[in-house]
């Protein structure tokens, strides 16, 4: 199926896309620079290619329009990488898109020089996956009832409420 098939109407289910504003003004504005990493907890790479704000001088900035246009290509490139993913999804005759799938429709529609990021990118979210669940595990083998862990935990929790009611210790 193209990507205007079954769309009726004026308007296309593609409308109701798009990207948090704050988001994407943060990262025109350099403020995700000394952030980490929301998925994998760590800094960014320094490999990652140069954002808008480390691009543009300090003293320039970016109107509201630009921002939005920002926005729309980065919907606009997702939409063609999952339409590519999707089109090697149906070759194989796989039924859910894969991690290899998107590497490869990014290989297949030349972007290359993204793909070792998107691996590594992979990779951390993987072992992010596997620390969680480590600490299910660890749980689950602390030998306590879910009534013991609920008692620690209140307990847990009125020990930081009394901390926090204590009056602040200034310096």
């Amino acid at each position: 199926m193209s990507d205007r098939e079954g769309h009726v109407g004026s308007g296309s289910a593609d409308d109701d896309l798009s990207l948090p504003k704050a988001t994407v003004a943060k990262m025109i504005t350099g403020e995700y620079r000394s952030h980490k990493s929301p998925m994998a907890g760590t800094r960014y790479s320094s490999t990652c290619p140069p954002r808008a704000a480390e691009l543009l001088p300090n003293e320039v900035t970016c109107a509201k329009e630009t921002r939005d246009l920002v926005i729309e290509c980065c919907v606009e490139f997702i939409h063609l990488i999952s339409s590519e993913a999707n089109e090697i999804c149906e070759q194989e005759s796989k039924k859910t898109i894969a991690p290899e799938h998107i590497i490869g429709a990014l290989k297949r529609l030349g972007f290359d020089s993204f793909t070792s990021e998107v691996e590594d990118v992979l990779k951390d979210h993987k072992q992010q996956q596997k620390d969680r669940e480590k600490k299910a595990d660890k749980i689950k083998d602390s030998g306590l009832t879910p009534e013991e862990l609920q008692a620690k935990q209140e307990e847990l929790f009125a020990l930081s409420r009394a901390k926090f009611a204590q009056p602040q210790q200034q310096p």
